[in-house]
C-alpha cells in the first residue's frame, strides 16, 4: 500500500462530467489499495470570472476580500468531487486549505506556506477515507484566509505530499508531459523522459504551464519526486 497525492487543475475539473472522470481516476488509485489525498483547483475559468466580478465593483479591491472571494472557487470543486466519490460508493471527505492545516505567512494574494499540520488528513486516511483538499489557499497565524498566488494548487499538492511523507505526487495536466518547448506551436518539440529540478524551474519561470515555479522549488528543497500525468 502506498500513499499517493493527486493534483487536478482547473481544466481537468472544468465541468461536472470532468469531475466525474476525475473521481474515476481517484477511485482507480484507491482500489489498487492505496491511500489517496486529492488536491484540486477551481473549475475551469472560475477564478477569472470571480476576478472580473470584483473589478466590476472596484478598480482596486481589498486584497483581503479578494482572498475571501477567490477561495470559494476551490471549495465548489472539493464539494462536487467528494459527492462524486461518495456516489460511487467510496468514503470521502473534503477540506478547505485551513481545515487541512495549511499555515501561511500573512500576505494576501501571494502567501508562502510556512507549515502544514496534517493531523486531520492523517486521521481521515486512517479511517480509510479519500481526502479531497482545496488547493491555492491556507490561513495565517491570525486565522485570516490567504491565497498562494496563481498556480498555487501545485504548491499545495507538493507541500501536502511532503507533510504526509507520501510515496508519490502526481500532477495531472492536459498535456502528456514536459516538452523541450511548447508543442502547440513548435512541431519539433520533444517530450522529456526526465528533467532536473533546476531545468524544470527554469522552464516554469519562463512560462511553461506544466508546473508552478514554487512547487518545483519546494520539491527541490525536500527532494520529492514529482510525476506529470495526462488527465
Amino acid at each position: 500500500m502506498a500513499l499517493i497525492v493527486q493534483k487536478f487543475g482547473g481544466t481537468s475539473v472544468g465541468s461536472v462530467e470532468k469531475i466525474k472522470n476525475v473521481a474515476n481516476r481517484v477511485i482507480e488509485e484507491a482500489e489498487n489499495g492505496n491511500e489517496v489525498v486529492v488536491v484540486v483547483s477551481a473549475m475551469g475559468k472560475t477564478t477569472d470570472q470571480l476576478v472580473s466580478m470584483a473589478r466590476d465593483i472596484s478598480g482596486s479591491p481589498s486584497k483581503r476580500e479578494m482572498d475571501m472571494l477567490l477561495t470559494t472557487g476551490e471549495q465548489v470543486t472539493i464539494s462536487l468531487l467528494t459527492m462524486a466519490l461518495i456516489e460511487e460508493g467510496h468514503e470521502a471527505i473534503s477540506y478547505t486549505g485551513w481545515q487541512a492545516g495549511m499555515q501561511t505567512e500573512s500576505v494576501h494574494g501571494n502567501a508562502r506556506i510556512l507549515n502544514i499540520d496534517a493531523t486531520r488528513i492523517q486521521a481521515q486516511l486512517q479511517e480509510k477515507k479519500i481526502v479531497v483538499v482545496a488547493g491555492f489557499q491556507g490561513n495565517d497565524a491570525n486565522g485570516e484566509i490567504t491565497t498562494l498566488g496563481r498556480g498555487g494548487s501545485d504548491t499545495t499538492a507538493v507541500a501536502i505530499a511532503a507533510a504526509l511523507n507520501a510515496d508519490r505526487c502526481d500532477i495531472y495536466t492536459d498535456v502528456t508531459g514536459v516538452f523541450t518547448t511548447d508543442p502547440r506551436y513548435i512541431k519539433g518539440a520533444r517530450k522529456l523522459q526526465s528533467i532536473s529540478y533546476d531545468e524544470m524551474l527554469e522552464l516554469a519561470n519562463l512560462g511553461a504551464g506544466v508546473l508552478h515555479p514554487r512547487a518545483v522549488e519546494y520539491a527541490k528543497i525536500i527532494k520529492f519526486r514529482l510525476k506529470s500525468v495526462q488527465a
